[in-house]
């Protein structure tokens, strides 16, 4: 039996202002097909799963179980920088002084997701 993760659903407010938001993220356009009032929009790219944003009339209550971790290809630093000016929030910082760690940070509507040190740096 073979089985592939199709998407990572992230249950929100605003589903189509959050994809839009993680579109920017990973530098990807959003789906045509997505607009403000749908009740779910996707943000895909390349051929791995999609992020998969769904509304719930819940807010978010406590830390997240599942979280997403990016490893970018320049320096961590450079990249938690450009995900703060893109909207983020800084949640925690657990870099260590041999640059190993991450630094954890949030998206506008408050889930945690990491990034790790950059390919580049090791």
């Amino acid at each position: 039996m073979s089985l592939a993760v199709r998407s990572i659903t992230v249950d929100c407010a605003d589903p189509y202002g959050l994809a839009v938001w993680w579109c920017k993220v990973f530098d990807v356009a959003m789906s045509p097909e997505d607009h403000p009032e749908d009740p779910e929009a996707l943000c895909v790219w390349g051929d791995g799963p999609r992020l998969l944003f769904e509304r719930v009339p819940e807010a978010k209550s406590g830390k997240n179980r599942v979280h997403i971790d990016l490893q970018p290809e320049r320096g961590r630093d450079a990249e938690v920088e450009r995900l703060l000016a893109l909207g983020a929030s800084f949640v925690a910082d657990h870099r260590q002084p041999d640059g190993n760690g991450w630094v954890v940070l949030a998206d506008p509507e408050g889930n945690e997701f990491c990034v790790e040190r950059g390919y580049s740096e090791g």
